[in-house]
C-alpha cells in the first residue's frame, strides 16, 4: 500500500494548486504529473550527509588545487613565493567569494520555484542568473585586475614578494568570469537535487588543476606564473562541466533574453547584492589578519598562507553544507514545510559540531607531518602547529555562522546574514587581533582572529531559530495568511521572491 505523503508533500501540492500547477507538474511525455521536488519528502538527514558528502567531495577538490599550487611552489625552496601566493590568495579569495555570493542569488530563487513546482519560472530565472553572473564577474575582474598593485601595496606586500604576487593575480584574476559562471550552475545543480553532477563541476576542475600544476610550474620551468595559469585554466574546466549539467542533463536553462533579464534583475538583487556584501565580510578579515601576519615577516606570512590552505581542506565538508543546506531549505520553504526547515538547521549544525571534532583530531595527529610537507620552520612551523593543536576546534562556531547564512539567504533574511559576518569581520576580528598581537605577537594575531567568531556564531543560531518561530506563526496550516502573497502565485511568470513572501 502506497504511504500517505508527509507534511512537506501536502504543502507543494497547496502551492501548486494555488498557482494553477497542474500544467508546471506534468512534466513527462507520457502525461504523468511530476513527482514533489527531491528534498520535500524522505529522511531529512539522508539528504544532507548525502547532498553533504558530494559536495564535500568536489569542494575540497578545488581547495585541494589550490593546496597543491603551494605545495609544488613550496618545492621550489623560495619563501618568499610561498609569501607571494599568501598576499595574493586574500585577494583571489575576495573575488571568489563575490562569486559564491551571486550563486546563492541563483539557489534562493531557483529552489523555491522548484520546490512550489514551477520549473518553466526556475529555467528562465536560472539563465538570468548565469546572465548577471557573467555580466557582474566580469566588471569585477576588471576592476581588481587594475587595482592589483594598489591592493598588495594595502595588504603589505613589497620588494620581490610584491612582484610576484602581481604576477599570479594578473594571470588569475581575468579567468574570475569562468569560475563565477562555473559556481552559479553548480548552484542550480545543488537546487535541483543533483548532489553528484554538482560535484563533478568542481572535481573536474580540481583534476584540471592538480595535473597542470607540475607540468607547467617544473617541466616548462614557468615558477608561480605557470601556478596561476594552471588555476586559470582549471576555473574554465569548471564552467564547461557546470554548463553540461544544467544545459544539457537537466534543461534547467532557458536562452538568454534582455526582456526577461530586466525583470528578473531586481528579484536577483535582493538576494545577491547582501549575499556578496556578507560573503566578501570574510576575505576583507581575512585581508586584514594578513596586514597583521605582515608585520612579523615573510615566515608568518608563509604559515599564514598554508593554514589557509589547510583550513577548506579540513572543513571543507562544513562548507559543503553550507551550500546545500540552503537547495534544502528554499525547496520545504516553497512546499510550506516549517517543521522540515527547522529539523534541517537542527541537523546542519549537529553534524557540524560532529565533523569538527573529527576534523580537529585529524589535524591534532598530523601537525607534525603538515609542517614538514610544506617545509615550514621557524614562525610559519610554529603558526601551524598552533593552529592544528589548539585552534580548529573554533571552526564550529563559524560553521555555525556558515550555516545560519544559509538559511537567512534562502528565507530572504539576507541582510541579516551581512550584519552578522560584519559584525564578525569587524567587532569579532580588530579588537581581538590588536590585542592578541600585541601579547603575544604572531601567535596572538592568530588566536584572537579564532576567538572572534565565537559570539556571532552563537548570535547567528538563535536568531535562525526566531525566524523559523516566526514563520511558524504565519503559516499554521503550512498555507501563507497573506492573501495578496497567495493571489500573486497566480502569475506563472512572478518570480518566487514576488510570488512567494520571501521577504
Amino acid at each position: 500500500m502506497r504511504q500517505p505523503p508527509d507534511d512537506a508533500a501536502k504543502g507543494y501540492r497547496q502551492v501548486t494548486e494555488m498557482s494553477g500547477g497542474r500544467r508546471p507538474i506534468r512534466g513527462h511525455r507520457n502525461g504523468t504529473a511530476r513527482p514533489p521536488p527531491k528534498f520535500v519528502t524522505g529522511s531529512l538527514l539522508n539528504h544532507i550527509l548525502v547532498m553533504t558528502g558530494a559536495g564535500a567531495l568536489g569542494l575540497v577538490a578545488i581547495f585541494i588545487g589550490d593546496l597543491a599550487n603551494i605545495y609544488f611552489l613550496s618545492l621550489l625552496g623560495d619563501e618568499a613565493i610561498v609569501a607571494a601566493v599568501g598576499y595574493a590568495s586574500s585577494i583571489i579569495l575576495l573575488t571568489i567569494s563575490i562569486g559564491i555570493g551571486l550563486a546563492i542569488a541563483a539557489t534562493a530563487l531557483v529552489s523555491p520555484a522548484l520546490g512550489a513546482g514551477r520549473r518553466p519560472l526556475a529555467r528562465r530565472l536560472s539563465a538570468s542568473a548565469h546572465a548577471w553572473t557573467f555580466v557582474v564577474a566580469c566588471l569585477l575582474s576588471i576592476l581588481v585586475w587594475v587595482l592589483i598593485p594598489s591592493l598588495l601595496t594595502l595588504l603589505g606586500a613589497a620588494g620581490r614578494t610584491h612582484q610576484l604576487a602581481a604576477s599570479y593575480l594578473e594571470i588569475q584574476v581575468p579567468a574570475l568570469p569562468f569560475l563565477a559562471l562555473g559556481m552559479t550552475s553548480s548552484a542550480v545543480l545543488r537546487s535541483v537535487g543533483d548532489a553528484s553532477r554538482a560535484m563533478y563541476v568542481t572535481l573536474f576542475g580540481a583534476a584540471t588543476n592538480i595535473l597542470l600544476d607540475p607540468l607547467l610550474i617544473f617541466t616548462f620551468e614557468l615558477g608561480i606564473e605557470g601556478a596561476a595559469i594552471a588555476s586559470a585554466l582549471s576555473r574554465v574546466a569548471v564552467m564547461a562541466m557546470g554548463f553540461y549539467g544544467v544545459i544539457v542533463v537537466h534543461r534547467l536553462m532557458t536562452r538568454p533574453d534582455l526582456a526577461r533579464m530586466r525583470k528578473d534583475a531586481l528579484p536577483l538583487a535582493r538576494v545577491a547584492l547582501p549575499a556578496v556584501t556578507t560573503n566578501i565580510a570574510t576575505p576583507a578579515a581575512n585581508a586584514y589578519v594578513t596586514a597583521a601576519i605582515a608585520g612579523y615577516g615573510d615566515s608568518a606570512v608563509a604559515g599564514w598562507a598554508i593554514i589557509g590552505r589547510i583550513i577548506p581542506v579540513a572543513f571543507g565538508a562544513i562548507y559543503a553544507l553550507s551550500g546545500n543546506v540552503g537547495p534544502i531549505i528554499g525547496q520545504n520553504y516553497g512546499a510550506r514545510s516549517v517543521d522540515r526547515m527547522r529539523e534541517t538547521l537542527t541537523l546542519s549544525l549537529v553534524v557540524t559540531a560532529a565533523y569538527t571534532l573529527a576534523a580537529w583530531f585529524a589535524l591534532w595527529l598530523l601537525s607534525d607531518q603538515i609542517v614538514a610537507v610544506f617545509r615550514a620552520d621557524g614562525e610559519a612551523a610554529r603558526l601551524i602547529g598552533l593552529f592544528c593543536a589548539w585552534l580548529s576546534p573554533l571552526f564550529v562556531f563559524l560553521g555555525a555562522l556558515f550555516v545560519a547564512n544559509a538559511v537567512f539567504n534562502t528565507l530572504g533574511r539576507a541582510t541579516v546574514s551581512t550584519a552578522l559576518n560584519w559584525g564578525r569581520a569587524t567587532l569579532g576580528t580588530v579588537p581581538f587581533v590588536l590585542a592578541g598581537g600585541a601579547l603575544l605577537g604572531a601567535d596572538g594575531v592568530l588566536i584572537g582572529n579564532m576567538l572572534g567568531g565565537i559570539v556571532f556564531g552563537i548570535l547567528a543560531v538563535v536568531l535562525c531559530y526566531r525566524l523559523m518561530d516566526r514563520l511558524a506563526a504565519e503559516w499554521p496550516d503550512g498555507v501563507p495568511q497573506r492573501q495578496p502573497s497567495v493571489r500573486r502565485l497566480e502569475s506563472p511568470d512572478e518570480p518566487p521572491t514576488q510570488g512567494l513572501p520571501l521577504q
